[in-house]
This record gives C-alpha cells, structure tokens and sequence, in this order.
C-alpha cells in the first residue's frame, strides 16, 4: 500500500471537490473533504473494477447512497480513469447535461452505478445488488470455477440512516444474512440544521447489531485501519458488515470544518483560499502528479486482473456451454416469449387471479425473473408454484419474501435490476404505493423496468374500507413520467399486459389489477392482442357511433353492460389500458380508435384527473371520494357508480 500517494489522492479529491463546488456556486463540499481518505483507499486499494471497461460483470460495485456528496465519486472517476467523468466534466459541476449532475445519475457516465440523493435509497439498492450478487453465483459459480465473485459496497451519511428507508433494507439484508454487502458510514455528526444531537442521539452500532449486522469501527483519516477492518468484512460471511468510520465534515477548510456551514453550500472565495493554503494546494483543478501516476499503474493491473477473469470465463463457458447460453440470455435483458394462459369468454376470474397464470407461465419461459411481495404473496396472487423462497440457505431462489417493507422492498428491486442479469418484480396493494413511490420514481428516473403488481385496485375490494381503498393512486401513478401504467379490463388482456411489461426495457410498468372477479369479454377487434399495444382498443364497435364510453380495467365490463342495454344510443366501448401510451399515440391512430366530434364518457372507478382530456367534466363516470367500508356490491351502489347510474348518465 503506497500511504503517499493515496495522501495525495485524498489531497486531489479535497482540492477537485472545493473548485467545482465553487465554480458552480452550488454543493455539497462536506462530504467529500471529510471522507477523501476513504476515498482514495476505495478507488486505489479496495474495489475490483476497470475504467476502461466499466460494465464488466464482476466489478464490485459501489454506491454513494449520501449523494449529496456527489464530487466524492465524481472526483475518484476522474482520478481513476473512467471516460466521461474529464476535468472539463468536472468543471461543469451541476450544469445542464454535464455528467457531473448535482446528484449522481445513472447513465450519465459509466462508474455511476445508481441514482442517489434521496437519502437511504442507496444502501437500500446496494442491498438488492448484493441479492442479485448471490443469486447469480448460485446459479452460475462451479466447484472450479468463480464467475460471480462480487462485493457490493456503499457509503451512508447519518442522513442516509435517518430515512425509514435504510431501517427498512438494513432489517432485511440482516435476515438475508448478505455478507457480501459492506457499509462504510461517515459519522461525522452534522446535519443541515447542525449537531445530529438535534434529533438523532441513537446507538447506531447497536441498532446495526440488532439487525444482524457485522459492527466495525475506525477512523475515516487512517488507511491502515481501513484496510484491516475491509479485510475483517469480507472474512465475515454470514453478516453484512457496518464500517463505522469516524470524521470531521470538511476536513481542510479552516473556519468552517466540524460545522454545519460546510455541508451544503460552496465554501466562499476566502474559505477556499484558506483552505488551498492549509492543504497545500497550488491552484485550481488540481491533480498531485503524484495520484495520476499512481493511478496510471492502477489501471494496467485493473486490466490484466479484468483479462485474466475473461481468460477464465472462457474456459467455464466451454466446460458448460448450458450455463454460457443461459448467462448470454440473462445479461441480454431480452424476455423469452411465454405462452398466453387460456381464458375463455365468459370466465370470470380477478384479474389478479389471472396476473398469477401469466406470471407463472412468465417465469417458467424467464427463469431470471425474480421477486416478491411486501407480506401479500397471497393476496397478490405473485406466488409461483416451484419457485423456491431465497433465503440465507438457498442463495438459488427466486422468490423474495420482502415483509412488510414496501419503500425498501421497491428500492431494493431497482438494485437487482441495476445489477444486470435479473428481471425484478415487486407487489403490494396499490394503496401502497404511497409507501413506495419515491423508488418507483427512481425507477423511472433510471429508466429500470422493474415491474409492479398492485392489486387490490379501486373500492371494489369492500370491506377493507377507505384506507385500503385506492381513489386518486391511479391517477397518482400516472403523473411520474416514464412510468408505464396498465389496467387490463379481463383476464385476456392481463396477460397481453404482463407481456408488454417484459417487453419494455426503459421504463418500469405498473400493473393494476382487480380483487374482483370480472368476466372476459367478447373483443369485436380481431387485432385486438396488438391494436392494444398502442394504449387503447375498440371492444364493441357499431355502425356510425353517437356515443363512445372509455373505460379502463373492470370499469370495461360495467361500459359493457351499459351499452347492451341502451342499444339506440349505438354505443361504442373502448378498453384504455394505459391512457399516458394512448395519449403518446399520433392523432391518425386515436382517432381510429376515439374518432373526433362523438360524444364521449370516460369510465374509471377512480378520481377524474387527467380524463378531461377525452370527455367534458360532466361525462366523467368517476369517484372523487374517498371510499367507504362494506361489501364490495354495496360500496358501489353506496357511491351510485353501477350500470343504471352509468345508463342514466348516458340518457342525460
């Protein structure tokens, strides 16, 4: 271990860190002045990577879950080597499209293995990373051969540890017993408003030890040490481990280091002059020749000990040619197609119900496919017959029970499917999406396709009553951008709705889905399995329409019904399974399919938001109510939304 040169390493971190902050007179200089040590020992002495091939798939990985100290990582980026992280990169610190965002973002340069900045998700994503770690290397590793042989690391701030997400993922990565996950926690004991006494006193490393946790701890300024207490993580198997590290937040700057004046705001010319004079540092940007020569050595090792794991790769793939096929088509990210269950007309089942035939068929053709639900299997209906629970005992399964986390249990299937390899899905009721949108949020910022069952879809599941009774969700849900929401009308169009899912590779899906039973129906579109993929479908089509009814998910049968009865209104019904992809549609294909200047009711057991669009507010069939408790026939008739009320709005 060369202890000058990573001196000088953490020396360019402080200095990369203070001048890009301040050029762009925004960030947040705390954390990387006060974890540069750590830093430079990560990038130089720690991680398994290679710059020059950053989607090498035994790289460790690494995520800043406190990513507010974003010029932390995207200084050890640029020291290290990786491409697109230049010193004009750096220079553009938290300017439009500069790589080097205010907040890391995936995508924006290789290195950056998640999106980080709500506190707590990233130690949450590394965790469903150090999942995937696992049970890819179930699946994949021989007795002679170690093709998966990962650690997943991540740096928590006292912020990160705050957030009800960490508890979450921490509580399950214990259970999980991931000892392939390592936790550095900068505990420097500032915050914003001041001294973490203002409202976090707890014992943190008896929190993490009641988790089932490794405890470790140290001093963030002595290489050494860290070193020795990495080293005593990964000989820890049966635990993820926690690297307490203690530090002084912007460790350098004179007046302002130790406070909270340092953690998110530029340090101000005369800070950074005081600072430079302190440090050492000549000038602006600057690189200790020192630390890039360093690195320059760094990165012919990386690579031979990246050439020499694809020397040996290619031997495991010509002993097991299967495994090879297998690991071509999980790293792929392309589905296999799965056979379409058989739904009748006339079957009635909830669309739940038949979510779960597609789902089995799904895995059965994708045996990636993993996931779970937060403590609903059942009511889900996301069990798999044959799929084993993953457990610390069976790394190879690929069920996932979450329990009743469904923040973490979200955040954690974005680390899966960051990872590479797998295809995530995650489940609960959709009024519990509340609990985990903001990584269904990062799901679409990062364009990952995690899929999402959310049953129990409207206040047709009755006696649960209004707090389990989704009104405004769906709505809700299809304001995130980049967020595919599907609700399939019958059990047909569920499966077509689980197909498209796997089919999207840029965005996640959601898919609701009724408790219900609902009938199939008839479809007067003989295209129908392909004509919905524009976002809508024609399923009772007459003769020169006067009125069309739009409806989405079991609303599509009530239309139906409506319209068999008021047959001189020569009534059209359309299925909307997904009105954002509708609407995306050019106006020649919706106007095929909503022609222009017809009377038009929007049906959908949900609030009106967004439906205006399509009908005038007072042909909006809709709830703007919160629901009530009973059975689930009352409760409508409760809310007047039923087949004569819908009729009666169709005589208006």
């Amino acid at each position: 271990m060369n202890i000058k040169a990573l001196e000088k390493i953490a020396l360019s971190v402080r200095a990369l860190s203070i001048d890009a902050i301040q050029k762009a007179n925004s960030g947040h200089p705390g954390l990387p002045l006060g974890a540069a040590e750590l830093g430079a020992l990560l990038y130089g002495e720690i991680l398994r990577h290679d710059p020059s091939s950053p989607q090498w798939a035994d790289r460790d990985r690494f995520v800043l879950s406190a990513g507010h100290g974003s010029m932390f990582l995207y200084s050890l980026l640029h020291l290290s080597g990786y491409m697109e992280m230049t010193l004009d990169a750096l220079k553009s610190f938290r300017q439009i499209v500069s790589p080097a965002a205010g907040h890391p973002e995936y995508g924006r340069a290789s290195g950056i293995e998640a999106t980080t900045g709500p506190l707590g998700q990233g130690i949450a994503m590394a965790t469903g990373m150090a999942i995937a770690e696992s049970m890819l290397a179930a699946r994949f590793n021989t007795d002679s051969y170690r093709i998966v042989d990962h650690y997943t690391y991540t740096l928590v701030g006292d912020g990160c540890l705050q957030e009800g997400v960490s508890s979450e993922a921490s509580s399950l990565a214990g259970t999980l017993k991931l000892g392939k996950l390592i936790a550095f926690y900068d505990s420097n004991k500032i915050t914003i408003d001041g001294s973490t006494d203002l409202a976090f006193t707890e014992d943190v490393a008896k929190r993490y030890e009641a988790y089932g946790w490794h405890v470790l701890h140290g001093s963030m300024y002595d290489f050494e040490e860290i070193f020795r207490l990495v080293a005593e993580a990964k000989a820890e198997s049966n635990r993820p481990s926690l690297i307490i590290l203690k530090s002084i937040i912007g460790k350098g700057s004179p007046k302002k280091q130790g406070t909270a004046d340092v953690h998110g705001a530029p340090l101000g010319p005369e800070e950074v002059a005081a600072a430079r004079a302190q440090l050492g540092i000549p000038g602006d940007f600057y690189v200790a020749p020192e630390a890039a020569e360093y690195f320059a050595g760094k990165r012919l090792e990386w690579q031979a000990n990246r050439k020499k794991w694809e020397s040996e790769f290619e031997q495991w793939s010509k002993e097991f040619p299967e495994k090879r096929t297998q690991w071509d088509s999980f790293l792929s990210g392309n589905p296999t197609p799965f056979k379409y269950p058989e739904f009748p007309v006339g079957t009635a089942l909830a669309t739940r119900t038949a979510g779960n035939k597609a789902l089995i068929a799904a895995a059965q053709a994708n045996p990636n496919l993993v996931g779970g639900s937060a403590d609903l299997m059942v009511p889900n209906a996301v069990g798999i017959p044959g799929a084993a629970d993953y457990s610390p005992t069976n790394r190879s399964g690929t069920y996932i029970h979450f329990g009743i986390r469904e923040f973490a249990m979200a955040a954690i299937s974005n680390g899966i499917q960051l990872h590479g390899g797998l295809r995530a899905f995650c489940a609960t009721f959709m009024v519990f999406s509340d609990y985990l949108r903001p990584a269904l949020r990062l799901s679409a910022l990062m364009q990952q396709p995690v899929i999402y069952v959310l049953t129990h879809d409207s206040i047709l599941i009755g006696e649960d009553g209004p707090t389990h009774q989704p009104v405004e969700h769906l709505n809700a849900l299809r304001t995130i951008p980049n967020v595919s929401v599907l609700r399939p009308g019958d059990a047909e169009e569920t499966a077509i709705a689980w197909e498209m899912a796997l089919e999207y590779r840029n965005q996640p899906t959601v898919l609701a889905l009724s408790r219900q039973n609902i009938a199939v129906f008839a479809k007067d579109d003989p295209e129908w399995r392909t004509t919905i993929r524009t976002g809508a479908y024609i399923v009772k089509k007459v003769q020169d329409p006067v009125l069309l009814i739009i409806a989405t998910g079991s609303e599509v049968s009530l239309a139906l019904s409506a319209a068999e009865k008021v047959p001189e209104k020569r009534i059209q019904v359309i299925s909307m399974i997904s009105r954002e992809l509708f609407e995306a549609q050019p106006a020649p294909v919706q106007h095929t399919i909503v022609p222009p200047g017809i009377r038009c009711i929007c049906c959908e057991a949900g609030t009106e938001t967004g439906w205006e669009h399509w009908a005038k507010p007072e042909d909006i069939f809709s709830i703007n109510e919160f629901g009530e408790s009973g059975p689930a026939k009352k409760v409508a008739e409760h809310f007047g939304f039923t087949v004569d009320a819908l009729i009666a709005l169709i005589k208006h």
